[in-house]
């Protein structure tokens, strides 16, 4: 039995600050391993740095989540699938996948993203002032880790933020390893409806939201279908808040568990996105939701990976390879290290990572300035760890100052 094949994936945290234990093992003596998956099939794991990298950036490898060799992370998740259906933007392929995400890509543009700056400013402040104004101690998940994404992905895609609470209780459905495939689709069925009559709305009059803006394009384009643009708008809804909130929560902790690292940023704020692209490689929040199906035979790593196996792209075990980050178990925010993987790689890479790096700059920049004093009102070992779900972070983070 070989190394990686002692253990099932996908593989829980043990500590909120450092990977499976496995991994490293993994990564060291056999970087491209077999193992088993849930439902009793056999994927491979990928583990090194570059060949993560080789995996999310060659064509060989398909992103299509609705294949029934694609590789399952749950148990009867296989079962659940659709073929027939149509592909959100994350699962398509070439050639589909280009045109597909060129539509969209115009409202991540630096120019644009710089424009809502002042807001995603004002957003921030507004958030600090209910919490400084809130009991003591205060939740900042609460508070602010998921009000802040929330609102600003709300307004871009011109969602009504009184439905956020909504959003967040189907978000987890989707996004806890407890829930069933079935439970899963029918929380991603309710998003989507909600989506597809907001649409349907709008396209009588079509507001100047990203939304409003992507009916117009597209049907100039002669490519509108209201379906496939409410699967844009729920990929960008769900994962514009859920994933930008748990970095929020996380790396809050680590700046209190490294105040000689806060210092840096408090003395000078140009350090601040160098702190963004350290936590960002640090935490890897999502960690094989980079899976693909090998579509033609292809050598990684020394190894052959055959058409039609599985293969799982340990993001995590990448960002802590020693041989792509020096000292990679450590926190150094002066690192500069912006090669991570933790948005992906190659055409999939997350369309919204620019986004996500401003409102963390923005954040950390004003949280720490405006409460200096912030300390964490439990000890991190009582934390509540988000565990059970596909994307890491924490359920509360009680905090006082």
């Amino acid at each position: 039995m070989t190394t990686a094949e002692k253990h099932e994936f996908p593989l829980a945290r043990t500590c909120p600050f450092a990977p499976p234990p496995a991994y490293e093992e993994i990564r060291e003596q056999e970087p491209v391993s077999r193992v088993r998956l849930p439902d009793g099939r056999w994927a491979w794991v990928i583990s090194r740095h570059e060949d993560v990298r080789t995996v999310l950036n060659d064509r060989r490898f398909s992103a299509d989540r609705q294949h029934p060799d694609f590789p399952p992370l749950v148990k009867g998740e296989a079962a659940t699938r659709r073929p027939d259906e149509e592909r959100m933007l994350i699962a398509m392929d070439a050639p589909e996948h280009g045109p597909a995400r060129k539509a969209v890509l115009g409202e991540f543009t630096v120019r644009r993203l710089e424009a809502l700056r002042p807001r995603i400013q004002e957003i921030v402040d507004e958030r600090v002032d209910a919490l400084l104004a809130g009991p003591k101690p205060g939740d900042l998940v609460e508070a602010l880790s998921l009000p802040v994404p929330s609102l600003v992905i709300c307004e871009m895609l011109g969602v009504p933020y009184a439905d956020h609470a909504f959003f967040q209780e189907q978000t987890v459905k989707v996004f806890k390893q407890t829930t069933s495939p079935e439970e899963a689709w029918a929380a991603m069925g309710v998003l989507q409806g909600y989506l597809a009559d907001l649409i349907a709305e709008k396209e009588q009059n079509p507001p100047d939201d990203l939304l409003g803006r992507q009916i117009v394009k597209l049907r100039t384009d002669g490519t509108y279908r209201r379906t496939a643009l409410a699967d844009m708008g729920l990929l960008l809804l769900v994962a514009g808040h859920e994933t930008t909130a748990n970095m929020i929560s996380l790396s809050t902790v680590a700046f209190l568990r490294h105040p000689e690292q806060l210092a840096m940023i408090q003395a000078d704020p140009g350090r601040t996105l160098d702190a963004v692209e350290e936590m960002l490689r640090y935490f890897t929040i999502i960690d094989v939701a980079t899976a693909r199906l090998c579509v033609e035979d292809i050598e990684v790593g020394g190894q052959l990976i055959r058409a039609g196996e599985g293969v799982l792209a340990l993001g995590y075990s990448a960002n802590r390879d020693p041989r792509a980050f020096e000292n990679p178990d450590e926190l150094d925010i002066e690192r500069g290290a912006r090669h991570h993987v933790a948005f992906g790689f190659g055409p999939h890479q997350c369309l919204g990572q620019n986004l996500a790096r401003m409102e963390l700059q923005i954040v950390f920049d004003t949280l720490f300035r405006r409460i200096p004093a912030l300390e964490l009102a439990m000890d991190v070992d009582d934390l509540p760890f988000k565990d059970d779900a596909n994307i890491y972070g924490l359920y509360q983070l009680p905090v006082t100052w």
